[in-house]
């Protein structure tokens, strides 16, 4: 990372934090690749905290101007017009993302919006807060999909997915994730947005040993695969992602759809594409979900990647 790109960072999150809503939102995405020397740096506003991950070990220099631009920042008119609380800077390179404030007093489980729906993040704690801020038109085409239908999240982890079909008047939601502590934490989002969880069901199981519990609340409407890209012992995504394709054609309904997520930079829209025609070739492909604007990426098929397909092996 390149201290002398700084000036650049520091114009680019100004402008972002001016137009930002009070919600969740990226403010500058290094990873994009777009921003030379710059490529390891991230930074999210989180309803009036401001989070900057590293990726890399910087140097002091870079370190110290990253420091010093952060605290002017708050000293800016932006800054108190945004009611800005806390800045935390993260270390996603180190073992265990260790974070330190950098200035203000961290609330490190705050309820923030997205879309009027309401979200408990984790901050400063772990890799991920809780919510994956690049996924917000994956949430939001679940949400406009979802009326009256039945719906399967798979490796739904904190049931964002099934907040947003709730939302649009989804008539039941079944989550699966082996983490039960994600499940967990997707209960009190439900109850966070007032949800009837009688229609909400939360199955605490591997998925690959569980396909018999899966299918007894059956057949779906519309089904969510947003698997890790790895996770020790238990899904490696090349290897494991065609055991579950192949499972779709007897969950789904007539006309169903599925929403095939990847967001792994090694994997292109290929990897999806050919494994659904060899697998399940009646589900055909409709279309590819655009992503966030502020997840610009210098090339697509490193980026997320959400297609949607289509149960139709029984049109008419």
């Amino acid at each position: 990372m390149q201290a002398s790109q700084l000036p650049l960072f520091f114009s680019h999150l100004e402008r972002a934090l001016a137009s930002a809503p009070n919600e969740m939102r990226r403010l500058f995405h290094g990873r994009g690749q777009l921003y030379p020397g710059l490529e390891q740096l991230t930074c999210d506003w989180l309803a009036g905290q401001l989070v900057v991950n590293l990726f890399k070990e910087p140097d002091a220099e870079f370190s110290s101007e990253l420091s010093q631009g952060l605290t002017e920042l708050t000293q800016s008119e932006l800054w108190q017009n945004k009611k800005g609380r806390c800045i935390l800077i993260q270390h996603r390179y180190a073992e265990g993302a260790p974070s330190q404030i950098l200035w203000g007093e961290l609330e490190s489980r705050p309820v923030v919006e997205e879309a009027g729906l309401r979200y408990q993040l984790d901050i400063g704690r772990n890799q991920n807060i809780g919510l994956f801020l690049d996924m917000r038109l994956g949430r939001q085409w679940v949400r406009e999909r979802a009326q009256h239908k039945n719906v399967l999240n798979l490796f739904a982890y904190t049931c964002g997915f099934s907040v947003a079909a709730m939302a649009g008047g989804a008539d039941q939601v079944v989550n699966v994730d082996m983490a039960r502590g994600s499940l967990a934490k997707g209960r009190e989002n439900h109850m966070l947005n007032g949800d009837n969880l009688n229609a909400v069901k939360f199955l605490g199981h591997d998925i690959f040993k569980s396909w018999g519990k899966i299918s007894k609340s059956g057949p779906y409407d519309l089904i969510i695969i947003d698997p890790p890209s790895f996770q020790k012992g238990s899904f490696a995504l090349t290897k494991d992602y065609q055991k579950i394709i192949r499972r779709l054609p007897s969950l789904l309904s007539k006309h169903g759809e599925v929403l095939a997520c990847v967001n792994s930079p090694a994997v292109s829209c290929d990897f999806l594409l050919d494994s659904m025609a060899a697998e399940a070739p009646q589900l055909q492909f409709v279309e590819r979900l655009a992503n966030p604007p502020e997840f610009a990426d210098a090339d697509e098929q490193a980026s997320l990647k959400a297609l949607v397909f289509k149960n139709e092996a029984h049109c008419d």
